[in-house]
């Protein structure tokens, strides 16, 4: 099989313009110096994947907010535009300007849009959402479920395009949230695929894509097979780094988040998602979706 490669880049970008109270990066704020460490990181990155001679896809996963910073928004236009690059996508809170799409190639672009309900309202987060979709890009919605935004996420799926995926992460640490089977019934009408994602996967020995055909690379260009498995695979800036990737079962017990699980094979979830799989995009129509998280659900 010829090679092609899906690469989940996390710098160290650590800020955010936000400052939800469950998450400490929107209590970090990174001086010049730092952010300029991010850019450099960002910019020979996307150098490394314009001289790559196979298909890629980019997941840009940071710890804090990119879109607001410009160094991110061109790396998703030149990455766009490369011809070998099938999928340049990032995780967003959405509240940057959107005029930088324009420039890419939306039928490349993907956005994992979070909606913040204690720092956006709603109606500038569905706004920027039909302004996406007017822009032809593939794009998710989603937020924490944390039971107190049960009603918030109820009233967003009436506002968004009937299209549009709204996704529900469960809260699984079991201490702040403890779901009953009221809540998932909840949210899982407001998501489908709820309960596939309310659940520690068995990972431990299973094959899994990541290390092979998905790694995930910092801001120094060290690779790892996800950002779950701490497994060093070399550094993607030395030459030959592609002969370290190979078949490799998972090491972990369990696998719980939607950018880890959805590459267990036994989970088949590029059935449900498809090209969409990294931006959160079903292909299927939900009622399909939901018959698929049933069928892994009880597997």
């Amino acid at each position: 099989m010829a090679m092609k490669l899906t690469v989940l880049y996390r710098g160290p970008l650590s800020s955010c313009n936000f400052g939800c109270e469950y998450c400490p990066f929107g209590k970090w704020k990174q001086d010049d110096a730092e952010l300029a460490e991010d850019r450099a990181g960002v910019e020979r990155f996307v150098g490394w994947v314009e001289s790559r001679p196979y298909p890629v896809s980019v997941f840009f996963t940071p710890w804090g907010e990119g879109l607001i910073r410009p160094w991110y928004q061109e790396a998703l236009v030149r990455l766009t535009n490369l011809p070998h690059v099938e999928r340049a996508a990032i995780q967003t809170n959405l509240s940057c300007t959107l005029e930088w799409v324009e420039r890419c190639q939306p039928e490349k672009l993907g956005i994992w849009a979070t909606f913040h309900p204690e720092w956006m309202k709603r109606r500038r987060f569905v706004a920027q959402c039909e302004r996406l979709s007017a822009l032809g890009v593939r794009y998710s919605a989603g937020m924490v479920g944390f039971r107190r935004f049960a009603e918030e996420a109820e009233a967003l799926r009436r506002e968004l395009p009937s299209d549009v995926y709204l996704w529900i992460n469960a809260v699984k640490d079991g201490k702040e949230e403890r779901y009953t089977p009221e809540d998932v019934e909840r949210f899982s009408r407001v998501d489908p695929l709820f309960p596939l994602n309310n659940t520690h996967h068995p990972s431990l020995g299973k094959a899994c894509r990541t290390g092979e055909s998905v790694i995930s690379v910092d801001g120094a260009g060290s690779a790892r097979r996800c950002h779950f498995v701490r497994e060093f695979l070399g550094n993607i800036y030395e030459p030959g780094f592609e002969q370290a990737l190979r078949p490799r079962p998972c090491a972990k017990a369990t696998c719980g988040c939607h950018i880890g699980y959805v590459h267990l094979d036994y989970l088949e979830m590029d059935r449900v998602f498809g090209s969409g799989i990294l931006e959160r995009v079903p292909v299927e129509p939900l009622w399909q979706a939901q018959r698929s998280a049933s069928r892994i659900s009880h597997s």
